[in-house]
């Protein structure tokens, strides 16, 4: 078993999701030996932490007198600074990888390029603007929070189940590197991207959970088809498509 347990193993995989999957710094790197499977349950908590880094931007850009539109805007360059970046690269070596290459090889080939195709700039494109729609057509900073906490902690939430239910597509990189993620695991990381969703109401949370579920197996199969697995840049893809699935479920039952 690898799932959380005692307190400090449960501080020690948060702590090392907040090192990985954000920029943010923490005063200790020892995280008892655990690795990223081990910890990737609480994978949600660092969506916590961007969520919040993000309201607090959006807020202060209010108190300033700044339109919804530019506050999601700065909202939006928060999140992505915050994390370096890391989902939207994946997203963007998916979208080149998956529709520029013929073969599976030349597929993997393309997503480990630094360089950003066509496809690639047009799918962060899309996101982008997707995303900094649904919050421009938010009510108020109170419903962007839960908006952000929502999509942020439920995208995340995703990691362990698609890592435990598809192979690594290469037998090197940070997926395969990552270590095997248990069923509990898998279980303990999807349930709390659940309960963030309730940030949403009742009825938002249940749309939502459909949407993430749907997305969730179209973008397995879709993996499974186009490379036989899953890989570092697929996680953050997948992130991409699950907040951008929330924030529009947000724009729904929050404005």
């Amino acid at each position: 078993m690898n799932g959380p347990s005692a307190p400090r193993q449960v501080l020690d995989d948060i702590g090392l999701s907040l090192i990985f999957f954000t920029r943010l710094k923490l005063p200790s790197s020892d995280f008892g030996g655990r690795s990223l499977a081990d910890a990737i349950w609480a994978a949600p908590f660092a969506g916590l932490a961007v969520a919040i880094i993000g309201a607090l931007v959006y807020a202060i850009a209010t108190v300033l007198g700044l339109a919804t539109g530019p506050a999601a805007a700065l909202t939006l360059a928060a999140t992505m600074l915050v994390t370096g970046c890391l989902h939207e690269d994946g997203l963007s070596d998916i979208a080149d990888g998956f529709w520029g290459g013929r073969t599976r090889d030349r597929k993997l080939e393309i997503m480990r390029d630094s360089r950003i195709g066509a496809y690639g700039a047009a799918a962060l494109g899309i996101s982008l603007l997707i995303r900094w729609s649904a919050l421009s057509q938010l009510t108020g900073p109170g419903h962007v929070v839960l908006a952000l906490l929502a999509a942020h902690a439920a995208s995340r939430g995703l990691f362990g189940a698609f890592m435990h239910l598809l192979p690594p597509a290469r037998s090197d990189g940070l997926s395969a590197n990552a270590g095997s993620v248990t069923t509990e695991t898998a279980i303990v990381g999807a349930a709390l991207g659940a309960v963030a969703l309730l940030a949403l109401g009742l009825g938002g949370a249940i749309a939502a959970l459909i949407l993430l579920g749907l997305l969730f197996a179209a973008f397995r199969a879709l993996c499974l088809s186009q490379i036989g697995g899953q890989t570092g840049d697929t996680i953050g893809a997948l992130q991409q498509l699950g907040e951008i699935a929330v924030l529009l479920t947000a724009s729904v039952c929050l404005s």
